[in-house]
């Protein structure tokens, strides 16, 4: 065990001047813009400012799913926001989302501009305009919309929790790395027994739930995340694994994880999507 931390916390927290670790150049105790900038508008009605993590795939996975069934209304724009640069607090984009969060999303559609923010309100608001991958009505619907918002709920103990502590801080500290591995593997398990008696997420259709859950927990056990997949024991979690290689094989998904990606392997990273010729 490690040695007990000597940390007495004060009585009034005050910011420190350097938290150290990955991000800690974007991390603040206020919201708000920092610096003007108008945020870009390309040529199609749906304008998608985003990165591709995984939370940024689950929206241009979404959007590649409904142009590979027909729906050419899905055209869209996705510009690179580079949170590492701060692009997050510019004033165009906190005025899209305000909490300074990607990926935000707004729909030019209509008479006037609807903002969209947070991933699983995007995929609801996209699967309600074009009629996909979410049922209308029913125990279908109500049982897609469990699973999208177990994993909204549940993924910041992954990602971080988990993902912070493991990967991203500036020492390795044994009390959270076990705190949130337990939680990790505690979800891995809710979905491997859900999976080993539906061959979708929430059922037997492939829905908004599925393309929510994949880029976190289908990358986990394919070992694209965080590279913890032998620290967490993936192999374990078989019917999640049959899953998210089945998922992860259907060309919109292999399409949509590209966009907005600058890590990994240059073949695979898109920066910016204004065309589906971008992706050729």
């Amino acid at each position: 065990m490690t040695e007990p931390s000597t940390y007495v916390p004060p009585a009034v927290w005050t910011a420190p001047t350097a938290s150290g670790g990955t991000f800690a150049s974007i991390n603040r105790p206020v919201a708000g813009a920092t610096h003007d900038k108008e945020l870009p508008v390309g040529k199609h009605p749906l304008q998608l400012y985003s990165l591709g993590t995984p939370n940024g795939v689950k929206v241009t996975i979404m959007l590649e799913e409904l142009l590979a069934a027909g729906h050419s209304g899905a055209e869209y724009d996705a510009w690179l926001i580079r949170i590492n640069e701060g692009d997050q607090f510019g004033s165009g984009f906190v005025d899209v989302n305000p909490n300074s969060k990607i990926p935000a999303l707004v729909d030019r559609s209509g008479a006037q501009p609807q903002r969209v923010f947070e991933s699983g309100s995007i995929l609801v608001h996209l699967a309600e305009k074009f009629g996909a991958f979410l049922p209308k009505a029913g125990s279908a619907r109500t049982e897609t919309l469990n699973w999208l918002f177990w994993q909204m709920g549940s993924a910041p103990f992954m990602g971080g929790g988990f993902g912070h502590f493991y990967a991203y801080a500036p020492e390795k500290l044994e009390y959270p790395i076990n705190r949130y591995a337990m939680e990790t593997k505690r979800q891995l398990d809710v979905l491997d027994r859900q999976l080993a008696r539906h061959r979708y997420v929430a059922g037997d259709e492939y829905t908004i739930a599925d393309m929510a859950i994949w880029p976190w927990y289908g990358s986990m056990v394919l070992g694209q995340l965080y590279n913890a997949a032998e620290f967490l024991s993936v192999h374990e979690y078989q019917h999640v694994r049959r899953w998210a290689e089945e998922i992860a094989a259907r060309p919109p998904v292999k399409r949509g994880r590209r966009v907005n990606r600058t890590f990994g392997d240059p073949a695979d990273q898109v920066a910016e999507r204004h065309d589906k010729a971008d992706l050729d």
